[in-house]
């Protein structure tokens, strides 16, 4: 077979003669990576406080049906450099759109009540969550190079769930952590009570 033009993907090439006998692919990895796998039952906070470090340039979580145990509630998070102190430094922006069930209601905005400016305090993912079993929250959250000594820990995420019992509100964040020390955790929180359910998953992304 020819060589391709520059730039084309890299030719996949069976490793043994027969197809039947294929047992690995060259030129195929497995990008996302498993590190860890918290599942929630009434804890006051969800941590990983091992498994960032410079292993992998960027780093992701995804929360699937995180549920509060207390109603009307802001789910929130936060970094470590030491793995005790959730206090890192940070700048954020925010937007959301909602929508009502009932399809009277919508709005895209700019989410000023979500913001940091150079605070310590948790950030907010969403505000007014509620505690009935069709109000979890999902989303993900991607931070970048956080094992660097030099830069900024940039984060981002987005975010699906419900306020005020009928509104379907999807946000998105942008943020970094304004510290030249490694960021090695990321805290998630409820602005009070347990976390009553959830699963968090942790990945390591190669080559990113």
């Amino acid at each position: 077979m020819g060589r391709g033009p520059v730039g084309a993907p890299a030719i996949i090439r069976y490793v043994n003669n027969s197809v039947s006998e294929v047992d690995s692919v060259s030129g195929l990895t497995d990008d996302m990576v498993l590190i860890e796998t918290i599942t929630a039952s009434s804890d006051s906070t969800i941590e990983f406080d091992s498994g960032i470090d410079d292993t992998y340039p960027t780093y992701v979580i995804k929360y699937i049906n995180v549920h509060p145990q207390t109603d009307d509630v802001h789910f929130q998070g936060n970094f470590t450099t030491d793995g005790t102190n959730w206090n890192v430094t940070k700048t954020t922006s925010s937007f959301y759109a909602y929508h009502s069930e009932s399809g009277s209601a919508s709005l895209l905005s700019y989410a000023s009540a979500y913001d940091v400016a150079q605070g310590t305090g948790d950030f907010q993912f969403q505000q007014s969550a509620g505690n009935a079993n069709d109000q979890p929250v999902n989303g993900e959250m991607y931070i970048f190079n956080p094992s660097s000594t030099t830069y900024v820990k940039h984060f981002l995420a987005t975010h699906s769930g419900n306020i005020g019992d009928v509104y379907e509100i999807n946000t998105f964040h942008a943020g970094y952590c304004n510290t030249t020390s490694a960021v090695t955790g990321v805290r998630f929180i409820w602005s009070s009570g347990n976390i009553d359910a959830g699963t968090f998953n942790l990945y390591g992304i190669k080559d990113s």
